[in-house]
């Protein structure tokens, strides 16, 4: 938890250097989203997050909640994913991670292995390539829908 405060700091630090280098002000409303944002956990919707503001800073409308999200964005506080149906998802900047999407269902699993790194970095070798990002995104049927897509066991007559 103690970690968990720390990354915050970081976090609202950088937020604020953002704001600074760009001339604009830490708002109340700001602050309360940026509150509910470090807040949540995994990948929050625009929408999502404006239900949890809006149950605390009524005030707060669902487009300040998306210019907010932007501006985490901007500042390097915050990352959006586009998986799936159009809606985009934000979460945390922080380590990184890779994606498990379930077609069936949305359900994101966030993953990590140092086998899949490594390898990444030997194929952009291979070609010439020095990696400064990569986004890895696998998208499959979870268990549950995997479950659901078989069906009940029917009889034959």
């Amino acid at each position: 938890m103690a970690q968990s405060g720390e990354s915050d700091r970081r976090m609202h630090k950088l937020l604020e250097e953002h704001l600074a280098r760009n001339g604009l002000k830490q708002t109340r409303q700001r602050e309360a989203i940026f509150e509910a944002f470090v807040g949540a956990k995994g990948h929050v919707s625009s929408e999502e997050l404006y239900e949890v503001v809006r149950a605390r800073h009524p005030e707060v409308g669902a487009a300040t909640v998306y210019r907010a999200l932007k501006l985490f964005c901007d500042a390097g506080v915050a990352r959006a994913h586009h998986f799936r149906d159009g809606v985009t998802l934000y979460e945390r900047e922080g380590h990184h991670h890779d994606h498990l999407i379930c077609t069936g269902c949305g359900a994101i699993v966030e993953f990590e292995r140092a086998v899949i790194e490594e390898e990444q970095e030997k194929v952009a070798a291979e070609h010439g390539y020095r990696l400064t990002q990569h986004r890895h995104i696998l998208y499959g049927l979870c268990s549950r829908c995997q479950k659901k897509a078989s069906g009940p066991a029917r009889s034959v007559r």
